[in-house]
């Protein structure tokens, strides 16, 4: 019967799960129009496409460079409906051998994109045989071991390359260059978070005045997919404890209830800003040592949380390692000069 039960829980887990992804993919713009925001970027993209349809060709490939949550997947989607071709997705980790990358490529469409996420994180082997695929539309293959191994190229059709990155940096220059289109996406101003969350709960069927998309909004650290996420929490406050509409108070008791902030700081924010401050006397501490004094993995930190914490003036980086600022120790009500305290 335990199992039995377990069983169940874990099935309605599974369709849970399935049903917020398919949710989330609906709140996802589908074309250039309803994407919010960016509109230097939108501009350059929209002229792009169109050279690219009136000379039917395939477009010129694209990296997309920015934090998570900013709309990378989202404008990639955008991109090949714009262009009226499919889009493969995949990602750089799930790509681990030449085979699986051969497979993609010749099987793939003319003119259609290839979207992979986390491009920074390809096998530099398989990264190697995609140059010749990015720039002859060719690819070379190797049959056989020893002696007897022989080369084989391969014709593949038109195609785009469309690569996400949270971390440029970690791209090799190779790599880099054979990307005729650089996207940068930065975060979003309160009144463009404003708009994706009113259009959001109109998808939701969620009733919502300006009061409280704005509260919202404020607290969504410049990003879509976190205004999104705070939306959904927030929509299920007002379901339970309210009459299901979301208005400036019950956004604000259900955002506390989330325990997130009038700055967009969450629990792990302040985790970080403390254990820099009262555990390290205000810093200067390195990215491992405080990622195993918080127990978080390094990467979620720097990718993550480290880029808000950076633009907000809360931490700061030196060669020495993260520091605290003063606005740190005053969003803590903490004297600046007070220190060697215990956590």
């Amino acid at each position: 019967m335990k199992e039995d039960k377990y069983m169940k829980e874990k099935v309605t887990d599974i369709k849970l799960h399935k049903y917020d992804i398919e949710l989330d993919k609906e709140l996802r713009p589908k074309r250039m129009k309803d994407f919010i925001g960016q509109d230097k970027i939108k501009e350059n993209i929209a002229i792009f496409i169109e050279a690219t349809k009136k000379r039917k060709e395939a477009l010129d490939h694209v990296l997309l460079i920015g934090p998570p949550g900013l709309g990378k997947t989202t404008l990639a989607g955008i991109i090949s409906n714009e262009l009226g071709v499919n889009v493969i997705t995949t990602s750089g980790p799930a790509i681990e051998r030449a085979g699986d990358l051969a497979s993609i490529l010749t099987n793939i469409e003319s003119n259609n994109v290839l979207f992979i996420d986390e491009i920074h994180r390809l096998n530099r082997a398989v990264e190697e045989i995609l140059y010749p695929a990015l720039e002859e539309f060719k690819m070379d293959i190797m049959i056989g071991k020893g002696p007897g191994a022989r080369s084989l190229r391969l014709e593949l059709k038109p195609f785009t390359l469309a690569g996400a990155t949270t971390r440029a940096g970690l791209i090799s220059s190779p790599l880099r260059t054979r990307f005729g289109i650089t996207i940068r996406l930065d975060y979003y101003n309160v009144d463009e978070i404003e708009k994706i969350v009113r259009r959001s709960a109109k998808i939701l069927n969620v009733e919502i005045d300006e009061k409280g998309s704005l509260e919202i909004a404020k607290r969504a650290r410049g990003t879509p997919r976190v205004a999104n996420r705070l939306l959904k929490r927030v929509r299920d406050y007002a379901i339970v404890k309210a009459d299901g509409k979301i208005n400036g108070t019950v956004a604000l008791d259900g955002l506390e209830l989330l325990d997130v902030d009038e700055e967009g700081l969450d629990n792990l924010d302040i985790k970080i800003i403390k254990t820099i401050i009262y555990k390290f006397n205000g810093g200067p501490v390195g990215l491992s040592t405080l990622s195993s004094s918080i127990g978080e993995e390094s990467e979620t930190i720097q990718e993550v949380y480290e880029p808000y914490l950076l633009r907000q003036g809360f931490i700061q980086k030196t060669p020495r390692g993260r520091i605290a600022t003063k606005i740190a120790y005053e969003h803590l009500n903490e004297d600046y000069k007070k220190k060697n305290q215990l956590f």
